[in-house]
């Protein structure tokens, strides 16, 4: 099983952008999908989660701003982020697991990550 996170870059403060997270195998459809961020000297931080059957669950300091999807069929999920603000700057990993959880260690499959950077 592969995850592969891509779309991240340069925005300004405000902006939108939008992250995907591509599988390599359809056992995509039967997992939850999590995602989680890393600024530089900050521990990895649960950004929000998705059940196979769509539900959604996200760490305060998104709530409201971001928003996960996913295709089943395309076996991809996605990260929509608006209003970004500079500390939402970091690289951006998706990950695989069996239930929600914002506990990282629980998690067994992850993607290489995408910088995001958020400028004022």
């Amino acid at each position: 099983v592969q995850l592969q996170a891509s779309g991240g870059g340069l925005v300004q403060a405000g902006g939108s952008l939008r992250l995907s997270c591509a599988a390599s195998r359809r056992t995509f459809s039967s997992y939850v999908l999590g995602w989680f961020r890393q600024a530089p000297g900050k521990e990895r931080e649960y950004v929000g989660a998705i059940t196979w059957s769509g539900g959604t669950y996200y760490a305060d300091s998104v709530k409201g701003r971001f928003t996960i999807s996913r295709d089943n069929a395309k076996n991809t999920v996605y990260l929509q982020m608006n209003s970004l603000k500079p500390e939402d700057t970091a690289v951006y990993y998706c990950a695989r697991n069996q239930r929600i959880t914002a506990r990282a260690y629980e998690y067994d499959y992850w993607g290489q990550g995408t910088l995001v950077t958020v400028s004022s």
